[in-house]
């Protein structure tokens, strides 16, 4: 070891000192002699620190405990009292063999009440004393989609019924899922039967009910039997003591269902109890199936009756008006602008292209021919006594690859011999097109054109990957009775996908007149809420009133069978036009094919659409990135996240969708795909890619000659400026074109190999189509196109 060296520090083992002699609280108290114990000081003050620190917890967890007691008095305060909102209550059946009548009238039974089932509106409302609240029970048919959505919108609760029989089919499943995608309140969940279940075989089934409702909605922590009147009763109490929670989508927004329908001269006069926020008369609401209407006035409508000073009778409550629409600050039920066709002025065409369109002669894409004389000659020089077959081997001085030009063995030519030996030849057009760059060349000839047809189908028809979708899903093959430059000319080529720019108002249809654009959609939005908090003129929820709605159909006015009548009210803009973005995935049950353009129904918020859906590429983070331009996607697929974009009303926050595919029964769906609102962005730029292939048919080295991307000299010429790129990842660019039958010289960044494929890649924007209301028809079981048009 040499000298001086050490360990480091931090490898010092530093034990605990030991304890000193008479460390006794007696010893220490004499050894301070009466001085101040510093110590004790300490653990006084520490003590008081913890005293101190359980108060506060003491006293967080009491604030805390009177803030939960506030809020559930705030948020059950609408259902307390003699005149106090019913709470709403949907008996959805899961199972064909379930009757919802039943199950309402057991938990009705549980209290000791009595309904009356003879009301027309499908309504049974009743009076818990015992509880000190109100229900009504909407008792929903099996097998009815639409009208059960609706109830669930409405509802404060949703008790759903299973069978110990029957498992759930596919439209129960399909029902729970869309429920879940919906948003749902708080869940009961109940299993009825006409005979009780056996004891022994009780409890296996209720865990597998409840492990199977625990798939969709987690909270569930018991399933009630409707055959034990305790189950019932605890049921009842669930229903009438727990705290309603409202699904996120409702939040700001008020809502009535309607318990007495009038109708009138146009006039729809709609009962019931304003629930959610209040309802303003300058707003629009919506009605399910038959769209959005304004209100005339609102009008109270009180159920309680007031028994007369002398104690005998009673005496009816006359309505008073509540509420009215202020003219100036009313929406109105202007939806989509009307296109100015004269603001896009355009030159008129002149008399030799009106006679050209007549004829039929589409004189933009005719190339015309070089004049006589103005083409340079060619002269190549060549050994004398050479043919032209032998001359087209010989390498010309101009090579790039910088060969020396010498003999085999090695001595150079000198430049008086060569010029004696050498000729001058000319050179014809179709070997001059073979080499203009200094490499080597052969002479091209046209096949015929049975010969070409053949070796075409042979490409077309080898087994290669790209007939998978997934693998090359934008591979197209160029068709050979139509020009490319006329069947792509709205497509553009772009250098980079990413960044290359992209004007968003460039070219647009007719439909972008017709919608309504933000400036700034968040700010907008903040808005509009504020103004419907800070707004004075609306009814507070919990009072029962009239409200005037005009300009409706006289069909709203009816009570279909086991379908509530909504009303709905919307946010100020929500009538408007505009584009739509919604971030969707696919359904994991769903197997069918979702093409863009299907045509699907969008459920979203309050409303239901026909669209046909157009699905582009999700960013990452959502962001719009340097263009704002978003592949556009043909299939929507399993497992990716994509975006959904189509024509509609105007939508604030963030409101859950579904997309539903119609089957044979109307009332039976298929849930496609399920999502959320994304944003309303017209500068949205959805570009569809098509990627035409060609084949390498002679290489050497960066140079090669492709087939069957074109099959004339014309598209080649159109098509020349956009860049090239092959599979293998070598990029690249069109040099000049080769005989007649679409063959063209390439050149590209590397050697490439006869193996790959040479690609082209051209952009179009994509636009949905116009979306309608769609109206659900109860009374038919078969779906009927013309009957849901708008």
């Amino acid at each position: 070891m040499t000298e001086g060296h050490h360990h480091r520090p931090t490898l010092k083992q530093q034990n605990k000192r030991f304890k000193s002699k008479h460390s006794t609280k007696g010893s220490l108290k004499e050894a301070a002699k009466g001085r101040a114990n510093h110590q004790s000081q300490k653990s006084t003050a520490s003590s008081n620190v913890a005293a101190q620190s359980r108060l506060n917890r003491r006293n967080n967890s009491k604030q805390t405990q009177i803030k939960k007691r506030q809020s559930l008095v705030s948020a059950t305060r609408v259902f307390s009292g003699v005149d106090g909102a019913p709470r709403i209550i949907a008996v959805v059946p899961l199972t064909e063999d379930v009757d919802t009548r039943k199950v309402a009238t057991a938990l009705t039974q549980a209290l000791d009440g009595e309904v009356d089932e003879s009301s027309s509106n499908g309504l049974w409302k009743l009076r818990a004393d015992r509880f000190k609240t109100s229900l009504q029970f909407i008792p929903l048919p099996y097998k009815r989609l639409y009208a059960t959505l609706d109830a669930c919108k409405a509802a404060d609760y949703v008790v759903l019924v299973l069978s110990p029989n029957v498992e759930v089919d596919t439209w129960g499943d399909t029902l729970l899922r869309t429920l879940q995608a919906q948003g749902l309140p708080e869940v009961v969940t109940v299993v009825s039967s006409d005979e009780p279940m056996e004891p022994k075989e009780k409890s296996d089934i209720m865990k597998s009910l409840l492990s199977f409702m625990q798939y969709f909605v987690p909270s569930q922590a018991r399933v009630f039997d409707m055959n034990s009147s305790s189950d019932a009763l605890n049921a009842v109490r669930a229903l009438c003591e727990g705290r309603p929670g409202d699904p996120k989508w409702r939040e700001g927004r008020s809502w009535l269902l309607g318990e007495k329908l009038e109708w009138e001269g146009g006039i729809l006069r709609v009962t019931g109890v304003v629930r959610g926020t209040a309802l303003s008369p300058n707003r629009l609401v919506h009605l399910p199936n038959h769209g959005d209407f304004q209100i005339t006035k609102i009008m109270s409508a009180p159920l309680s009756k007031h028994r007369k000073s002398n104690g005998v009778g009673e005496m009816e409550v006359e309505p008073e008006l509540l509420a009215e629409p202020d003219a100036d600050s009313a929406d109105s039920l202007v939806s989509s602008n009307d296109p100015d066709d004269m603001v896009n002025e355009q030159t008129w065409p002149t008399e030799e292209e009106m006679r050209g369109a007549e004829n039929g002669v589409d004189h933009s894409d005719i190339i015309p021919d070089a004049k006589i004389g103005t083409t340079p000659k060619v002269v190549r020089k060549v050994p004398k006594g050479m043919s032209e077959y032998q001359a087209a081997w010989i390498i010309d001085e101009e090579d790039e690859d910088g060969e020396d030009r010498e003999d085999e063995e090695g001595s150079e030519v000198s430049m008086d011999e060569e010029e004696e030996e050498m000729v001058e030849l000319p050179v014809r057009d179709d070997e001059h097109d073979m080499d203009t760059d200094g490499r080597r060349s052969v002479a091209f000839q046209d096949l015929d054109m049975e010969e070409e047809g053949r070796q075409l189908e042979s490409w077309r028809n080898r087994k290669r990957e790209e007939e998978d979708d997934l693998a090359f899903p934008d591979e197209i093959d160029t068709p050979l009775d139509i020009p490319a430059r006329t069947r792509f000319q709205r497509y553009r080529g772009l250098r980079s996908f990413r960044t290359s720019p992209w004007d968003p108002y460039e070219n647009l249809p007719r439909d972008y007149a017709r919608i309504f654009q933000f400036e700034d959609y968040k700010r907008t939005e903040r808005n509009v809420r504020r103004r419907a908090e800070e707004d004075s003129t609306g009814v507070e929820p919990g009072m029962r009133v009239t409200v005037y709605l005009k300009d409706v159909p006289q069909d709203a006015a009816k009570f279909e069978p086991g379908s509530p009548v909504v009303m709905f009210g919307l946010l100020q803009h929500e009538h408007k036009k505009t584009v739509l973005n919604f971030t969707v995935q696919r359904n994991t049950e769903y197997d069918g094919s979702v093409r863009s353009k299907d045509p699907l129904i969008l459920c979203v918020g309050p409303r239901r659409l026909r669209i046909n859906p157009i699905y582009s590429q999700h960013t990452r983070g959502g962001g719009k990135g340097p263009n704002n331009v978003h592949k556009f996607e043909r299939y929507l697929r399993h497992g990716v996240t994509n975006v959904a974009t189509t024509y509609g009303p105007v939508v604030f926050g963030k409101q859950p969708c579904m997309l539903l595919r119609e089957t044979e029964d109307a009332q039976s769906p298929e849930l496609v795909a399920m999502g959320s609102f994304m944003n309303p962005d017209t500068t949205r730029i959805i570009a569809k890619r098509i990627i035409l292939t060609g084949h390498p048919f002679k290489i050497h080295k960066k140079t090669a000659t492709v087939r069957y991307m074109f099959f004339n000299a014309d598209d080649i010429s159109y098509f020349k400026p956009i860049q090239l790129h092959t599979k293998y990842g070598r990029t690249g660019h069109i040099r000049e074109s080769l005989g007649t039958h679409g063959y063209f010289k390439a050149h590209f960044d590397g050697p490439i190999n006869q193996m790959d494929t040479v690609c082209m890649s051209l952009y179009k924007r994509m636009y949905p189509r116009w979306g309608e209301l769609w109206k659900d028809q109860p009374g038919s079981t078969d779906a009927d196109p013309d009957a849901m048009e708008e």
